[in-house]
């Protein structure tokens, strides 16, 4: 049986996780959904479908979805809900997992890669956060899990745009995708949004492809030589930073994004011990991280993502032979040592 696609649908209270969830449920899709509501109050996402006051409660609705209210273990209740559709007694294509407006989502995306049956058994597809255009940018100032949730997701989808002008609107963009360059943008108005930028966008995939916003690399320098090359002729100072504070126009996040990027390749004993070194001292605080290594000798591209100290690699394609090969890795963490992180992987180049 082939694995069970997920998604983790997140987001700060009240920007609209719900609404976009219960149009997922009722929208004739196609798409059978298992949905888990990893609550951990009363909250629940409709008086009609979910039964309350239970601690764990799986109600099978009439359009062929699942409902599954979880206030304790997530591990439990995604082993329970394969266990059930293995043997005929559940039947859906997917997984939609809401989380609460605090949750930072990081444990729960571990969740798939530290327990051996969820791994077994689903594939986690991708983190979609939901964000309230109207008080966003008081929420990513005052709340460390807003600016989290940003952070992690492989797809923002903006709500309640028409409660603000165009102008303000572009400066909330401006400011999420310096957070997450790597999170395309979109926009989720009383809960309509494609379902093709929900469902099957592969964000969590080991692939060729790292998606980074062009204009987050060209505010990082203005000439072409990037910011983090290993040209050695090339001086970086601290400046750098300050024109950081002046493209967040006067907002400093606690959670940001930077790139590396080589034309020279990596010594894969050195880079191991670095990395390992990274994730064990800095681990909790890095969100997302995932790059495409040329590694000396190797005929193929290496492909690693991260999620806190959870991290996994896998061959890529081969290197063509008329393709300029290099290394380009994004990180997006909590006051992550940038020049830690950039300094020691130099050091890893050959």
């Amino acid at each position: 049986m082939s694995l069970i696609p997920t998604t983790i649908l997140t987001g700060f209270l009240g920007a609209g996780k719900t609404t976009l969830l219960n149009r997922l449920l009722h929208e004739d899709h196609g798409h059978r959904i298992a949905v888990i509501e990893n609550e951990f109050g009363e909250e629940n996402i409709d008086n009609e479908i979910l039964v309350q006051d239970t601690r764990e409660q799986i109600v099978e609705m009439s359009n062929g979805c699942v409902c599954c209210t979880v206030r304790g273990d997530l591990i439990a209740a995604l082993s329970q809900l394969a266990q059930k559709r293995r043997d005929g007694e559940l039947q859906f294509d997917r997984v939609v997992i809401e989380t609460t407006g605090l949750a930072n989502p990081g444990p729960v995306a571990q969740t798939f890669f530290m327990d051996d049956d969820v791994a077994t058994s689903y594939l986690l597809d991708g983190v979609i956060t939901v964000i309230d255009a109207s008080n966003a940018m008081q929420q990513l100032d005052r709340f460390e899990e807003a600016q989290r949730q940003a952070g992690f997701a492989d797809r923002m989808l903006l709500s309640k745009t028409d409660l603000v002008s165009e102008d303000a609107l572009g400066v909330l963009e401006t400011r999420l995708r310096r957070i997450n360059p790597r999170a395309p943008l979109g926009r989720a108005d009383f809960g309509k949004a494609p379902i093709d930028e929900i469902f099957d966008i592969r964000g969590f995939n080991l692939n060729d492809k790292l998606e980074i916003d062009p204009d987050f690399l060209k505010a990082e320098d203005d000439h072409h030589c990037d910011e983090y090359c290993d040209h050695h002729d090339h001086h970086h100072g601290h400046h750098h930073d300050h024109r950081h504070d002046h493209h967040r126009t006067h907002h400093t996040d606690d959670i940001t994004a930077f790139v590396f990027r080589s034309e020279k390749p990596f010594d894969p004993n050195k880079l191991e011990e670095f990395i390992g070194h990274l994730i064990q001292v800095y681990g909790p605080r890095m969100l997302r991280y995932k790059g495409i290594l040329w590694m000396e000798g190797a005929s193929r591209k290496v492909i690693f993502q991260g999620v806190h100290q959870t991290m996994g690699s896998d061959l890529g394609a081969p290197w063509t032979e008329n393709e300029s090969r290099g290394s380009k890795i994004v990180f997006i963490g909590q006051a992550l040592p940038r020049e830690v992180f950039i300094e020691g992987l130099r050091q890893c180049l050959v």
